[in-house]
């Protein structure tokens, strides 16, 4: 049975066009577009028509960096698929890229397996996976060449917290080779993972144990160490390299120099290096355990260079690195010693409306808040045009948007399972309004009317970001 949707009268924005277009979804694709008002568009009929007169018509966020029920320092992130996708389509966001993690001593197909079975008929939005790379071996390589096969097409290796996910340089740069052979992409957390266990160490001994030593042990020159060397690595193995959650000033100089020698080289921040500083961090009574992620939150004036890096496209991409723990019971069991503190923030529910409010505030164009969280994360990450762009043939990801309403946001209105908001009583203008996962709409004017299974497992192919 043929389903056609109509949405009338929207200012349809795309990372390359702003035009007043009516939208045609049909059997969960885009099937036309044609400037409202035409003979052309005049001409398009549907079953149900939507009214967007004075409302943006955007595709659905893509957030290529989630952690839903990862295990993490003795527990685990507290949204799970179902409860971390209905989140991400309240705020606007249609496809997630989660993390599936191999363990020491297992192999990368034991972990995907995993991921799929946690993820498998339980999610809102659709949902593709990168691989974590704990183990680097040679069976593990020649798994690689598979995963890629079969749309897995990014690697995660980390040069921070030895014991858990680290690499040595030697299995960084075998990975890497690896992928420059079968047109993987490596993503790397670059912070000296080795010299910050050290300074650890001699912050407890001292007795300076509460959150805010988490941000003065991670120093900004360890992970721009950390990003020159992986830079350099992927330079000899002739690979890609995209480096997540960049925070600091000099993280991004290195990014920018090496872009300007013409290397492939590629890197995303979050919103919460952008909006929240090491003020938060420091918040009295253990409140900044609630701030406490890794990379870790700089100071605000760290936040200039994260701007002007994705105005210059130093910087490609926003994602979230959505890892919530809940306040009470999660992040309290790092009270005495904030190296046991879980990492990580909520955001993914946040993160379309704060970027619009940055357009709103002068930081970005409304073009470019499309471009770094929709448009590149699905180029970067091999889901494009399905993802990322309204256009013919593309996936019906479809999100009317109120750039005039506003909000507050709050724990007490958000849909993440977790007991806090990293961005409690700020105010926004600009609110997602309706929501369409490939043209069947999962929030009808601020109801949410999606269901569990919804959500696909979408393959990849390699990153289109190269060309």
């Amino acid at each position: 049975m043929s389903t056609r949707t109509l949405i009338r009268g929207g200012l349809v924005i795309t990372a390359s066009d702003e035009t007043h277009a009516d939208v045609l979804m049909e059997d969960g694709r885009i099937a036309a577009l044609a400037a409202s008002g035409t003979p052309a568009a005049e001409a398009l009929t549907a079953e149900r028509t939507v009214d967007a007169t004075g409302k943006y018509v955007i595709p659905g966020g893509v957030d290529a960096h989630t952690h839903m029920e990862l295990p993490f320092g003795g527990t685990f992130a507290s949204d799970t698929f179902e409860t971390g996708t209905r989140a991400a389509a309240w705020g606007g966001t249609t496809t997630i890229v989660d993390f599936a993690v191999q363990s020491v001593g297992h192999t990368l197909r034991e972990g995907l397996d995993a991921w799929h079975a946690k993820a498998e008929g339980t999610c809102a939005i659709d949902y593709a996976f990168h691989m974590i790379v704990s183990d680097v071996n040679d069976e593990t390589l020649k798994e690689m060449d598979l995963l890629v096969e079969e749309g897995v097409t990014s690697f995660k290796q980390f040069m921070a917290y030895p014991g858990v996910f680290y690499s040595d340089d030697g299995q960084i740069l075998r990975a890497m080779q690896r992928s420059a052979d079968n047109g993987g992409l490596i993503m790397m957390h670059a912070e000296n993972g080795i010299a910050i266990d050290v300074l650890v160490e001699q912050a407890l001994a001292r007795g300076e144990t509460d959150p805010r030593y988490h941000g003065e042990v991670r120093k900004a020159l360890l992970e721009a160490e950390a990003t020159h060397r992986a830079i350099r690595l992927a330079q000899v193995a002739g690979a890609p390299l995209y480096v997540v959650h960049v925070s600091a000033t000099e993280a991004v100089a290195e990014l920018a120099r090496a872009r300007d020698d013409g290397l492939p080289v590629f890197g995303e921040t979050c919103p919460q290096y952008l909006f929240l500083s090491t003020d938060n961090l420091a918040e009295p009574d253990f409140e900044g355990a609630k701030y406490v992620c890794s990379t870790p939150l700089r100071p605000k004036e760290h936040q200039a260079a994260l701007w002007r890096g994705l105005r210059t496209n130093d910087l490609q991409v926003v994602s979230t690195d959505h890892c919530p723990f809940c306040f009470t019971g999660q992040k309290e069991l790092g009270r005495g010693d904030f190296s046991r503190i879980p990492n990580g923030l909520p955001g993914v529910e946040n993160r379309m409306d704060l970027l619009h409010q940055a357009v709103l505030d002068g930081h970005l164009t409304r073009r470019r808040w499309i471009e770094i969280a929709c448009a590149t994360p699905a180029r970067m990450f091999g889901l494009y045009p399905k993802k990322g762009t309204i256009a013919p043939g593309a996936d019906a990801d479809v999100v009317i948007y109120d750039p005039t309403a506003e909000q507050v946001m709050s724990a007490d209105t958000h849909h993440m399972n977790v007991d806090y908001s990293a961005y409690e009583g700020k105010r926004v203008t600009g609110r997602v309004e309706t929501v369409f996962s490939r043209g069947v709409p999962v929030v009808t004017d601020r109801e949410y009317t999606g269901h569990a299974g919804h959500g696909v497992y979408t393959p990849r192919s390699t990153c289109q970001y190269l060309n």
